[in-house]
């Protein structure tokens, strides 16, 4: 009985040995999806601030154009400083626009009574989404002045052109968040 008792204990430590490196995959795999996304968002920003003046251009800013969706390497560096290796990172652009990666942690489940699994490692993916949260008319007949933006929450900027020093920031513009498996 007592060697029932030791061998479930021991089976119910390899399952959690295996749950921990899942959920180490599962993290590894959400920071490098949101640093590639962050990384691109501050890039979308950069290209808003550069085109402030013109406000023509925001919306395709808006919509992730005329920004390289290059946040791959951010995604590498992230699984890395998690104990993972990036096995694929995929951008999408257009709306939502953001990043799919799949990550494989550098541990292994280790020593187990299961047999088999203890050269297993854990395999995770998650999707980090870039949305636009500004809204704006273009001015009509008045080409100095700038458009009013209204962002989340309400926020609205009433923008200068004569005063640019108080412009929204990247998390004024868009929103980064982790998509749903189902929204992938």
């Amino acid at each position: 009985m007592v060697a029932g008792l030791l061998f479930l204990a021991f089976a119910f430590l390899a399952v959690g040995q295996a749950a921990a490196n899942r959920n180490g995959a599962q993290t590894a795999a959400d920071a490098a999806a949101l640093a590639a996304a962050l990384d691109t968002r501050d890039k979308l920003t950069d290209k808003w601030v550069e085109n402030v003046l013109d406000p023509t251009k925001w919306q395709a800013i808006f919509d992730g154009v005329g920004v390289e969706f290059d946040g791959c390497a951010r995604a590498d560096e992230l699984a890395a400083q998690n104990d993972a290796t990036l096995l694929t990172c995929q951008s999408r652009t257009g709306l939502p626009s953001g990043y799919t990666v799949e990550v494989r942690t550098n541990k292994t489940v280790g020593d187990s009574i299961v047999p088999g699994v203890e050269g297993k490692q854990s395999t995770e993916r998650a999707t980090a989404v870039i949305e636009a949260v500004c809204d704006f008319k273009l001015p009509g007949e008045d080409a100095d002045a700038l458009p009013k933006l209204t962002c989340k929450d309400g926020v609205e900027w009433n923008l200068d052109p004569d005063d640019l020093t108080d412009l929204p920031g990247p998390e004024d513009l868009f929103d980064v968040h982790l998509a749903q498996a189902n929204d992938e």
